[in-house]
């Protein structure tokens, strides 16, 4: 049990290690602090994993689920963080908790807003953006000293070399590793070089620190993003729900076993909030190691949960998880945040593009999403609210596609202008001479 367990952990570790490194690097945070947020990344995974798994008072889908800080949510809070600062970043991400708990009655009315069209577009944005904070973790930020050193982008690119060998190499659950693996020869690769820096001192053990950046700020327009982000959310922990009680050989009611995920998800985001984490969501991942295994005991899952929140609690893991160089995290972060504009990609082909009209509404949310993102500080003249809310490509772009979408499938006239030809008798023809230019028309 314990074995399958850490081999769960193992699929799972890199998400963590790349959201924390992100945040660090992103907001320059002290090693110290960096260190803080991992022990609490991995110890509110393993708690939110013992909640999924067991699933005690109706919180939690009995189910064999990991948890691990969002990839997809991260941009948002990191970009609500550049913006307004990491303690309403933090509040950004409690409101959000709670707004789950208020949605969710109302959840399954609101959804219809947002077909597969819609989130599809949602997560390519968010992938786009997230490949490109992996990218700038590699590169550098633009206009800076280091940016484009030879030596970082050797460790990026090396990384993703060494993961798509162990990849193509390895078979089985090994192939399940394959981005771990690719991470450890990165940071070897970076020891050789010298990149490598392990700071000394401290102690054995480590708990982590309660609201480690102050008291959360609460904006309720700068946590817009996060609200309309958290649909999509539910939207993604429903499909995962039915996807898992398939997986374990269970018959799956999306209406009763969905909410006890989001309200498992909605728990372990609040207290993560509290110290200083993203949203907290289930490991999709992880589903796939159930699928390929065929061990579907949920108490597997439990194991994980114990085996990260000890690790969480060990402070020389987290230093020596911290010594990772930036690049090889961003190599890493490259590879994991590009399958999110995949799966994105993977939901606008199932919505049926060959509609015109499905494609028309999905190039103009892409415009309108991308903008902000490929180019920063487009909006940077505008007054500050609109521009909170025009800076945010995902909500852009969520907006525009819901909109356009309940706009030309929805409102009455659309409708009236697709229903077919009420049948009966074809009237006669008039005569070609009389005929408007559009009877003529194939």
């Amino acid at each position: 049990m314990l074995l399958f367990g850490i081999q769960h952990v193992l699929v799972m570790a890199a998400t963590p290690i790349s959201s924390v490194f992100l945040v660090s690097t992103t907001l320059h945070l002290t090693p110290a602090l960096t260190a803080n947020l991992l022990a609490a990344a991995f110890v509110l995974s393993g708690l939110g994993s013992l909640l999924q798994s067991l699933g005690p008072w109706g919180i939690g889908a009995r189910l064999p689920f990991v948890m691990l800080p969002g990839g997809a949510p991260l941009v948002l809070f990191l970009s609500i963080a550049d913006q307004h600062g990491v303690r309403t970043a933090t509040g950004a991400v409690i409101i959000t908790a709670a707004f789950y708990f208020v949605v969710l009655p109302v959840f399954s009315r609101l959804l219809r807003f947002f077909p597969t069209l819609v989130i599809g577009t949602m997560i390519t944005i968010v992938g786009v953006n997230l490949v490109k904070v992996g990218a700038l973790l590699v590169t550098g930020r633009p206009g800076t000293s280091g940016f484009g050193e030879p030596r970082a982008l050797l460790l990026g690119l090396a990384t993703v070399g060494f993961t798509v060998v162990a990849y193509g190499l390895l078979r089985g659950t090994l192939r399940q590793l394959s981005v771990m693996l690719g991470l450890l020869a990165g940071t070897v690769l970076a020891a050789l070089l010298g990149r490598v820096h392990v700071a000394g001192g401290g102690g054995l053990l480590h708990a982590p620190e309660l609201m480690p950046f102050g008291t959360p700020q609460f904006n309720l327009v700068a946590a817009l993003p996060l609200l309309v982000y958290s649909l999509a959310s539910m939207a993604e922990a429903t499909g995962q729900t039915v996807v898992n009680s398939e997986a374990v050989g269970l018959e799956s009611d999306a209406r009763r076993d969905a909410p006890r995920t989001i309200r498992g998800d909605a728990l372990v985001s609040l207290a993560g909030g509290f110290f200083g984490l993203p949203l907290m969501v289930t490991s999709g991942e992880n589903i796939g190691i159930v699928k390929l295994t065929g061990v579907r005991s949920r108490f597997v899952t439990v194991a994980a949960g114990l085996v990260l929140i000890v690790i969480g609690f060990l402070a020389p893991v987290a230093r020596l998880v911290n010594a990772i160089p930036a690049p090889v995290v961003g190599g890493t972060a490259l590879v994991v945040f590009g399958v999110i504009t995949v799966l994105g990609i993977q939901l606008l082909g199932r919505s049926g593009l060959d509609d015109h009209t499905d494609t028309f509404i999905v190039a103009v949310a892409l415009a309108a999403g991308l903008l902000p993102i490929l180019v920063p500080g487009v909006y940077a003249q505008l007054p500050p609210t609109p521009r909170i809310l025009l800076e945010s490509g995902v909500a852009v772009g969520a907006f525009t596609a819901a909109l356009l979408h309940a706009l030309f499938h929805r409102t009455p006239w659309v409708s009236r202008s697709l229903m077919p030809a009420p049948a009966g008798p074809v009237p006669a023809a008039a005569p070609a001479g009389d005929a408007p230019p559009d009877q003529h028309r194939p």
